[in-house]
This record gives structure tokens, C-alpha cells and sequence, in this order.
């Protein structure tokens, strides 16, 4: 593959890594009550889950810009867990599986940014943003 057509490839999965991180988290921020059976699955009240909600939105805000700026494999290795986790919790609290399903973006596109990047091989390369400097 041309040099060119991995960097176009690679900005918009941050691009889009961004966004769905950005908008999930201005959602968070907003403190969306639907959103509240996924935190009190944990035995947390709703109370707690709606003032949680500010922090985990505020994360996956700095999380956004962080990997337009400079996509670490540690924030996205943390981003495809965290998209594949909130996933998950559609159906464990009743919703169908296509709510899962319709997610796959969510842990999928920061998980090939994250490999087309480079998987880390070693702890030192987790907080690494890739490309060749980085393996040599």
C-alpha cells in the first residue's frame, strides 16, 4: 500500500474514532438518562450513575481530541474496550442484540486504527503513537 494511502486511511479512522468518541461523550456530559440502567447494572443508583456520567463523558472528550492530536496505543487499545464494553450492556440490561451488534464501529474502528498503527509488543510502545520511529 502507497505511504499516502495509509496516512488517508489512518486519518479517518481518527476522524472517525474522534467523532464517536466526542458525541458519546458530549452525551455523557449531558447526563442522558437513558443511559443510567447501564450503571446501575453495577449495583450503583441512578443518582450515582447520573453523576458518574460527567466524568466518563469528560473522558472520552479528552480521549477524542487526544487521538486527532496524537493517537497513543494505550488510549486506543483503552477506546476498543471501552466501545466494546458499553456494547455489551445493551443486552444484559434487556435491550436486543442488535443494539450490540450496531456498535461494532464503536470498538471496531479504534481497534483497526490501533493495529494499522501498530499492536504494541511491548509495555514501553503503549504509550507510543506508531509508525516507524517507534519500531526501530
Amino acid at each position: 500500500m502507497p505511504p499516502s494511502r495509509g496516512k488517508h486511511i489512518e486519518w479517518v479512522l481518527r476522524v472517525a474514532v474522534a467523532a464517536e468518541f466526542f458525541g458519546h461523550g458530549c452525551v455523557a456530559l449531558m447526563q442522558n438518562p437513558d443511559w443510567v440502567p447501564f450503571i446501575t447494572l453495577f449495583g450503583f443508583s441512578a443518582e450515582t450513575a447520573l453523576s458518574i456520567m460527567p466524568v466518563i463523558g469528560a473522558l472520552d472528550v479528552s480521549l477524542a481530541v487526544l487521538v486527532l492530536l496524537r493517537p497513543t496505543r494505550i488510549a486506543l487499545l483503552w477506546m476498543t474496550f471501552w466501545g466494546l464494553f458499553t456494547a455489551v450492556l445493551r443486552p444484559l440490561t434487556g435491550l436486543s442484540i442488535l443494539a450490540f451488534i450496531e456498535r461494532g464501529a464503536n470498538w471496531g474502528a479504534p481497534l483497526a486504527l490501533l493495529l494499522l498503527i501498530g499492536w504494541p509488543r511491548a509495555w514501553r510502545e503503549l504509550v507510543s503513537s506508531g509508525g516507524s520511529h517507534d519500531r526501530g
